[in-house]
Order: structure tokens, then sequence, then C-alpha cells
């Protein structure tokens, strides 16, 4: 491809709104552009990066036997409201109807559609197992789209779905696709960690997510370093021991003002705020009241509370009117009097004698609150925080917390599709069995961005080989004053044009300075730059840069020419 003809351009300086290092780099070297909040056009420089990594993950796919296939964007709204998901999904949902009334989604993921074709394909055991998968356009409303490509609105994902017989046939695909997914993020120059994490929306009973770490990441991991156990916060357990026991002391009101929070009341009564019990009010989506008690040293996790209560359609926290109708004060609350609540308690807080609680009403809290001799909760379960340095599960060494990007997630989704949507096969017992699911994704957009996180310098992207959109740069230096010049680059452009598409390189034939060549071409960060100039050709060739590490050489026509035409590995 020469650069002149190329529907691209660079910009000197860094879109306004860019928060990374990817987002700023992928605008600036003209591989995306934003048309709308969350919503981008993949250049064609981004279209090819963007293909290189699908055919990373489709040759690892079909590894395990699977099968590519393509399944509708738009879908009728009755199959999402057989599985109950449309109404559990909110807002992120996009919900349209068509010309004749009929209720549509915009996709947000296949499960629906997968179980559809299952019960209208497999009738056999015979035909179980089976692998398919597919990449499709998927659109998800989110609230606040960030970081380019991180997270968007629009997005390209590879969605594949195991299908099986039984719970043994899931756990052997599960591990299947849990070791392609692990080839696919080394290929892809990713290091990708596997932790434990909520099911969330898609339901079952296991899911993994693949994480890279970075300081901008959404997610929070749970990492111990001493025997590798690696989890989201969501839903890493907390392992903190419960205090010594102690007698339990007479309740006492305490005057407490200007403490609405942890610290401050601790200040005020010289404690530590171990000693004390936080209180956290939310609604959930189906309108029930929520109090949630930890102690307070720790923070509530909400995906803990909402998998504990099974809330329906998340939670919000409540407002301050709501709080006082049902007998609490905000700032200075707790569940002693409280009406109309559900009430629920960390397993750490319940065990811990004698906390500081409030006494909901401004400027007082209550001594030696015990649970369940002063309120009886609803429910006690774990709903707190992982702390840095608290004990690992596995090993009890300390934990470390960093934050982590999503670039793909496996799911254990069992029979909560098939059995909604009645897809069953004839088993050899001669009884009919629900089709056993499994479903895992990977957001094409979210890994290119990534890869340039892990992929980059001052000067521009360094792209990896496997998923670079051109295997080299071809760079002239001297214009048109120099015929020899000329003369060389497109003998070597016309080589590799020659050896095939797979072969095709860029080059800038444009007239423009040296200055702009040389940082276009490490701002774009193909592997290789190829530098022809008179001051190379008297030097015996080629100046041959490996956009790494900088290294340079001069090599001879002769050796580049066999890169360029698939003979030798590298130029170098």
């Amino acid at each position: 491809m020469r650069l002149s003809h190329l529907f691209f351009t660079t910009l000197r300086d860094d879109p306004a709104d860019a928060e990374m290092p990817s987002h700023r780099l992928l605008v600036r070297a003209g591989y995306v552009r934003q048309l709308g909040a969350g919503i981008y056009s993949l250049l064609p420089l981004g279209f090819r990066v963007n293909k290189r990594v699908e055919q990373v993950i489709r040759e690892e796919l079909n590894a395990i036997g699977g099968q590519e296939m393509e399944m509708p964007v738009v879908h009728p709204a009755d199959l999402w409201r057989e599985t109950g998901r449309y109404d559990a999904i909110g807002p992120e949902m996009a919900r349209f109807k068509d010309r004749a009334d009929r209720d549509m989604v915009l996709a947000m993921t296949h499960e629906e559609v997968v179980a559809d074709l299952l019960r209208d394909i497999v009738k056999s055991y015979r035909q179980l197992p089976m692998i398919v998968y597919h990449f499709q356009t998927k659109f998800r409303d989110e609230p606040r789209s960030r970081g380019g490509l991180i997270r968007v609105r629009e997005f390209v994902m590879k969605d594949s779905y195991t299908c099986d017989r039984d719970e043994a046939g899931l756990d052997a695909a599960y591990w299947a696709h849990h070791r392609a997914y692990t080839r696919i993020f080394e290929r892809l120059g990713l290091k990708a960690i596997p932790v434990s994490s909520d099911v969330g929306m898609m339901g079952g009973s296991l899911a993994h997510e693949f994480m890279v770490l970075n300081p901008a990441g959404e997610d929070e991991l749970v990492i111990c370093e001493a025997c590798g156990y690696a989890a989201n916060r969501q839903v890493a357990p907390t392992t903190v021991p419960a205090p010594a026991a102690e007698d339990l002391l007479p309740v006492g009101e305490v005057e407490t003002p200007d403490t609405t929070t942890i610290d401050a009341l601790a200040t005020f009564l010289g404690v530590p705020t171990s000693r004390t019990a936080k209180a956290a009010f939310f609604v959930t989506g189906d309108g029930r009241f929520v109090v949630a008690i930890v102690r307070g040293d720790f923070d509530v996790n909400e995906t803990k509370l909402v998998n504990a209560i099974k809330a329906v359609g998340g939670l919000r926290p409540a407002q301050v009117e709501e709080i006082r109708e049902r007998g609490m004060e905000a700032g200075y609350g707790s569940p002693i009097g409280a009406r109309d609540a559900v009430v629920v308690v960390d397993e750490l807080a319940a065990r811990s004698p004698n906390l500081v609680a409030g006494a909901n009403r401004p400027g007082f809290h209550l001594r030696n609150v015990n649970v369940p001799r002063d309120y009886t909760p609803d429910m006690t379960a774990d709903i707190a925080n992982v702390r840095e340095g608290d004990p690992c599960p596995n090993c009890g060494g300390p934990v470390i917390l960093r934050n982590g990007i999503e670039v793909g997630n496996i799911f254990k989704l069992g029979t909560k599709y098939t059995k909604a949507l009645g897809a069953e096969y004839l088993g050899e017992d001669g009884e009919r069995h629900p089709i056993v699911m499994g479903s895992y994704g990977i957001g094409l957009g979210r890994n290119v961005a990534c890869i340039v996180e892990a992929h980059h310098d001052d000067k521009g992207i360094a792209w990896p080989a496997e998923v670079a959109p051109y295997p080299a740069h071809l760079v002239t230096l001297g214009g048109s004053r120099e015929p020899t010049v000329i003369e060389t680059a497109e003998t070597l452009y016309g080589a590799a044009a020659a050896a095939g598409p797979a072969r095709e390189i860029l080059y800038d034939d444009r007239d423009e300075s040296p200055g702009v060549k040389l940082t276009d071409a490490e701002l774009l960060g193909m592997p290789w730059i190829l530098t022809v100039s008179p001051r190379s050709l008297a030097a015996g060739g080629v100046e041959v840069t490996n956009r790494a590490t900088g290294e340079r050489s001069v090599r001879s026509i002769d050796d580049v020419t066999a890169f360029l035409e698939g003979r030798a590995a590298t130029p170098a």
C-alpha cells in the first residue's frame, strides 16, 4: 500500500479527550476516528489490525474444534423474554420496534440465539458435543464510554459457545477454551492473567476473566504473588480472622457531633475503625430497601451483596428521604429500629463484638452493638471488599490489589438457557435431556487497544509482528531528486507485491521531508522500518530499524528482498 493512497491522516497533537496511551496513539496515527460517544470507525490501518487479531483467534478456536458461523445483530425481543433477560437487563440493552410494531433488541450477546438454534437443529446425543463461534457486532449502551476502544458502545466480539451432553463435557470444553485463550493472548503479545470472576448477567456456575494489568483498568484484582491466586475483587472472599471473643457490654448512647464518616467517628472516640460498624443503604431494581453492614475498616462489595440477596436489576444508592422513611439516618445509621428493610450483615462484622454503630439520630452513636443481641439481620454473608495485605484464601500470604483490563471471559452456563428455551436432545438412555452450554467472549477492539498499551513508547506504537497491519514500512529519503533511491524502493515494493497479499508492505512514497516521514513511520509502528536513502545506498543497501528495540543496521538489497518475499524471517 502506497502511503500517498492510504485513507488516513496523522495528528501532531493528542486528542483532547484521550485518557490512555492507546486512545491517544490510535487516533493520532490514523487507525481510528470517533463518530459518537463510544462509537468508532476503524480506518484501513485499524481494520487490518482488527483482522489480524481476528485471524489469531480463529486459528486457535478452529484448533479445538470450533465451527465458524454468523448470527444476526437484531433479535426478536420475545426470544429474550423466554429466558427472562429482557426484563432483567437495564437500559444498556437497546430496544426498538420494527415497522410491524414488534419489540426488537440489538444484540448484546448471543446465548438466546444459540439456544434457539439448538432446539431447532440438535435432536440426538450423536450430534454433541460441538463448538460454534462467530465474529459479530454487539451494542451495549454503556453509561460512560472511556479509554478509546477500551469501553465502547458498539464493538465486534468473538463469542463462542460449547454445547455438550452433560457437565463432564462442559468441564472439558471450558478448560479447552481456557487453554486456547492462553495461546491467543500469548500470540497477541499480551500478558493476560486468568482470574476467578462473577457470572453477572450471563448466569451459570463458574466464570474466569482474562485480565491485563494496567493502572487505568476499571477492574480491581486480588493477587497473591506467593501462590499465584488471582480473582476479581468482586468475588474474592474475605478471610480476615474474627477478633477474640469478649464479654458483651451493655449498649450505651454517646454524643458524636459532626461524625458522619467512619474515620471522623473513630478519631472522635479514639477507637480503631475495626471497632465500628459501617452502614450502607441501597434500593434494588425490584424495589427492596437494603441495609448492608460491614466493619468500619472494610467497604461493602456491591457484587457480593447483589448475589447474596439475588437483587433483580442490581442496586442503586438510597436517597436520604428513603433512608429516613425507614427509621434510619444517613451518616448515623444502623439497623436498630429500622423498618421495611432487608438487613444484610457481613460475616466478619457479625462476629466482631461491641462495635460502635449509628443511633439513627443526628450527632449520636451507640457503643457496644452486637449481632444478634441488639438486632437480627435477615442474612449474614461475605459482603466486604478484600483489602491490600489481607490473607490469601489459598496460602494465607498477603494479597496485593492491582487494576486490570478484561480482554476475554469464559462462562459455564449449564442449562440456564437451554431449559428456558426447551433445547433438548434424546440421550442414549432414551430420555430427553437439556443441552449443557458454555459461553466465551473476546472483544476485538479492546484487545487492539491493550496491545497498544503494552507495545508503545514515546514515539508511537510498536506492533508485534503477529498483529501488525503490515510487516514493514518502506521509507524513501531524498525525494524525486534521488532517482536511484526511488528506483531501489520501487524494486523492493514490487518484490513484496509479487510475493502475494500476505507480504504487502506500507510504502511511504509521499514527497515529504525526512523528518515527517520518519516521525510517521515511528508513530504508525510497523515491526520493521526500511529506509532507502543516498547514505544507506552508499553504505551498501537499506537501513533496517527494528521498531520495538530501535536497533539499526544496513542490510544488502538481497537480504531485504529475501525478507519481503518471505524467504527470510527478518530483514536484519
